[in-house]
């Protein structure tokens, strides 16, 4: 069965990337071992091809061209998102001490620490290290972090826990020699056990979606999903003991057959656009030697908000109290706090895919307490539907790639918003990405913008974005559409506004603006949105 894939491979081998050659002439674990010599000779000490590349597979990430100075950032793995009171004190610990105080939270339920310096490094992984956390395999070719609902087995929807198979499946690759670096490219993969989609499910090489057939609860498999592009059904639904063999069928086939030519075009999505979806499923089928069931009935249906309160009632008695982030820019002294506030109340922390937390398994008598501290007041003034669902990754100031700023910009269009157009029980997801390269996943976003150069009334170039609209992520998949293109950033605050009139004005009483754009504008074209915005403002 898998002779279509050899055949594509084959196909796909007659020139081989870069990358791929680089990595035949040494493994990472012998630049990790020289990490030491580079802490004690300096960064001058650092080869290219380390700081490059090599280093990337342990979540170390050479900085100097956007920071100005030799430091570097740290991507930390966080299965599932889910931190112990202890860890999170760790991490805000590190970085107070070592990275300036500043922490992001990741669209993968991840935490960066940035300004650190190479001296430091070894010291910082071994901290690290001594909590259980690990920075392995969280950049490069690798499998990167696997995410699943924020109320993971907490959670009055959460039907499987999912963290005991998420560990089953890192314990496949994770400080593996034989996967270290060897995929053709990075590997998304989510698991949601729950009704509600808190992890835009849909958005990942291969998701495992919570379903039901013949009376048993298991999961519907999607796979091929990018940047931009939503995975699609494959047709299976696979138990919750059949997902580690399925697992690791799949990827071993990926490893194996998948493209190691144009790096534009070698994750999972290009394979099965070579050879057919059904044909990638007949060779897991092969391969596993499971015969897996066609899919089941998807269960996952229930939209999932924060209230206005911030309180999420859990499945225990007990809840999860949620702390908004703007554009995920927080603090290792917040981090600390988050961490001792957690340690107080017999809690733990969550992060969420929308760069925020939640303090979860708070006793219910413990709320108004929680709320009254410093941690809680600080960020209070984001509990407003503009901040709520805001993603907004790495811009021009952290990240090579950023053509604009971005999370400034993410900031201050939401604070216009929500002077412009307050509003309240209303769900809207604007996802913000710097570049075409779309960390931000503005692609499935209700406003996705992308960071563009636009040209001003004088032609003078300026900070710019493409406006997209419509993307779907909470009960099905389907990507947005451009709206406008290469729109000056101070124009476009005027035309999103327009838009979220129109959804104030239009909408049921709390419909989200993904159920407001399927019924209201999905299939209005720009000039009939438009002359609904003019409407609602004469």
């Amino acid at each position: 069965m898998t002779k279509i894939l050899k055949l594509a491979q084959q196909a796909r081998s007659k020139k081989i990337n870069k990358i791929e050659k680089l990595k035949a002439t040494r493994t990472p674990q012998e630049a990790l071992a020289e990490l030491e010599n580079y802490a004690k000779e300096g960064y001058s000490s650092i080869p290219k091809e380390d700081r490059d590349h090599f280093l990337k597979a342990f979540g170390i990430f050479d900085k100097k061209k956007v920071h100005g100075d030799n430091s570097f950032m740290l991507r930390v793995r966080i299965p599932g998102g889910q931190l112990t009171p202890a860890q999170a004190i760790k991490i805000g610990e590190l970085a107070k001490n070592y990275g300036k105080d500043y922490i992001d939270i990741t669209t993968r339920q991840q935490i960066e620490l940035r300004y650190l310096k190479i001296e430091d490094l070894p010291t910082i992984l071994h901290e690290l290290d001594s909590i259980g956390i690990s920075t392995y395999q969280t950049g490069v070719d690798n499998f990167r972090n696997i995410v699943t609902s924020a109320f993971d087995g907490i959670g009055e929807e959460s039907f499987i826990e999912c963290m005991p198979i998420i560990e089953s499946l890192q314990a496949i690759f994770l400080k593996k020699e034989e996967w270290l670096n060897k995929l053709p490219r990075k590997f998304n993969t989510a698991i949601l056990g729950n009704r509600k989609n808190d992890c835009n499910i849909y958005g990942h090489d291969c998701c495992f979606v919570l379903a039901q057939r013949g009376g048993n609860l298991g999961f519907n498999v999607y796979l091929g999903g990018r940047v931009g592009i939503q995975a699609s059904d494959a047709n299976l639904f696979v138990t919750v003991d059949e997902v580690e063999p399925f697992y690791r069928t799949l990827i071993e086939l990926f490893k194996t057959y998948g493209f190691r030519d144009n790096r534009n075009k070698n994750r999972l999505h290009f394979l099965i656009e070579a050879v057919g979806l059904q044909n990638l499923v007949d060779s897991i089928r092969a391969e596993s030697g499971i015969d897996f069931a066609h899919h089941g009935t998807n269960l996952v249906y229930i939209e999932h908000r924060i209230p206005e309160d911030a309180v999420i009632e859990l499945n225990n008695q007990r809840v999860a109290i949620a702390y908004s982030i703007p554009s995920g820019i927080f603090s290792g002294s917040d981090m600390l706090l988050a961490g001792e506030t957690a340690m107080r109340y017999d809690a733990f922390v969550r992060l969420s895919v929308e760069q925020s937390f939640y303090i979860a398994g708070v006793p219910k008598q413990s709320v108004e307490a929680i709320k009254s501290e410093e941690l809680y007041s600080k960020y209070e003034q984001y509990n407003n539907p503009y901040f709520k669902n805001l993603i907004a990754c790495a811009g021009t100031a952290t990240c090579a790639f950023g053509v604009i700023p971005n999370k400034p910009d993410a900031i201050e269009l939401s604070t216009y918003l929500s002077k412009e157009v307050p509003m309240q029980d209303a769900k809207i997801r604007i996802y913000w990405s710097a570049c075409p390269k779309g960390c931000g996943i503005h692609g499935i976003a209700d406003i996705g913008l992308e960071g563009c150069k636009a040209k001003d009334e004088e032609g003078n170039s300026v900070d710019g974005v493409h406006i997209f609209l419509g993307g779907k992520a909470t009960t099905h998949a389907l990507e947005a559409r451009m709206l406008y293109k290469a729109v000056p950033l101070s124009k476009a605050k005027y035309l999103i506004k327009g838009l979220v009139e129109i959804y104030k004005n239009e909408q049921f009483v709390g419909e989200s603006f993904e159920s407001f754009d399927t019924r209201v504008l999905h299939r209005l074209s720009v000039e009939e949105i438009e002359e609904k915005i003019r409407g609602w403002r004469t």
